[in-house]
């Protein structure tokens, strides 16, 4: 049960730094707590923990530009951020964690600024059928975290000349462009600024959980050893990209949870190494398939055999069920 709340807003737009300062409060944040993080990056795609970083972003160009490409802890799938835009995150132990209070923190802050939201799909806000707010999550051990985007006014042509969206992706969801099945929140309310959302998201935190939140502007976690840690590794490379080897196979697929694309390197007809990439959700997932796929012969049949054999939760049965199918279908 939550008891206590805390309200951190930090004021610098570098991305990296700001998602080493989410992972320390997730790290830190006490049992019976609920932190309220806003946070804003400066022209800069983030990415999910599991995607291929040259597959979602045209890095080359978004760096030339001075942009900056980072990859946070969560899946999901790849986001623009600017200072039109404002990121939140929510957290707190996984015993306190409830999607359903947190996203009505969201929706209500919306709602007070005149404009009726709802949540759609896997993991989508939206106004009129049109995503204003992307949401993903990161379970740890004892904490967790939801975050998210709120679009107020972003730069819709740099979000479409940045992000690469799959023609896969385009197909399954029947849209024509990322610039058509997302919005800014001021084409509902054109006096909407960022100021005034992150007022209207703390009073709608206040009211929801309820008592008085203890507030900072993050200026005593700039010198904090732990958080300059962590901005070494979301600014490393290593991170960032990862190493992306030669694969002798690649095979790529989209299933209602998200699409996946598997990397195999063979030796003598066995799978030497495998890289698995995804918006999935479910991250820790994904990071278990390499593993199961590695030393087992290539052919569809023991791949998808190997995956049904496997323990999980139910949740993740649909998953597993959707990626052997698919293997089976592929007929090696």
């Amino acid at each position: 049960m939550v008891t206590s709340t805390r309200i951190v807003r930090t004021t610098g737009v570098d991305p990296w730094r700001n998602l080493a300062v989410e992972e320390y409060l997730l790290n830190n944040v006490e049992k019976g707590q609920c932190i309220l993080y806003l946070w804003q990056n400066q022209n800069t795609v983030v990415i999910g923990k599991n995607q291929n970083a040259w597959r979602e972003c045209r890095t080359d160009l978004l760096e030339k530009e001075g942009g900056k490409l980072a990859r946070r802890l969560s899946g999901g799938g790849a986001v623009f951020h600017d200072l039109g835009n404002l990121n939140f995150t929510f957290l707190m132990n996984r015993e306190d964690y409830d999607l359903e209070k947190q996203v009505t923190v969201i929706l209500k802050a919306v709602n007070k600024a005149g404009i009726h939201a709802e949540m759609t799909g896997r993991n989508d806000l939206t106004v009129d059928g049109k995503k204003f707010s992307g949401n993903a999550f990161c379970f740890r051990k004892s904490n967790a975290y939801h975050h998210g985007t709120i679009l107020v006014k972003a730069d819709m042509d740099k979000l479409s000349k940045y992000l690469q969206v799959s023609r896969e992706k385009i197909v399954s969801k029947g849209i024509e462009s990322v610039q058509s099945r997302v919005t800014n929140l001021v084409e509902y309310n054109g006096q909407l600024t960022i100021d005034q959302m992150a007022t209207l998201l703390m009073e709608a935190f206040a009211e929801i959980y309820g008592g008085s939140s203890e507030y900072s502007d993050g200026a005593e976690l700039i010198e904090n050893q732990a958080i300059k840690e962590l901005y070494e590794k979301y600014s490393s490379w290593e991170w960032r990209y990862g190493q992306t080897p030669k694969f002798d196979i690649e095979m790529t697929q989209r299933f209602a949870w998200g699409g996946i694309e598997i990397g195999m390197q063979l030796k003598n007809g066995i799978i030497e190494k495998a890289a698995v990439y995804s918006d999935a959700l479910d991250e820790t997932f994904i990071e278990m398939l390499p593993e199961i796929l590695e030393g087992c012969s290539f052919q569809s049949t023991a791949l998808a055999h190997k995956l049904r054999a496997l323990e999980v939760q139910e949740t993740r049965r649909e998953m597993i069920e959707d990626i052997a199918g698919w293997l089976e279908e592929k007929g090696f």
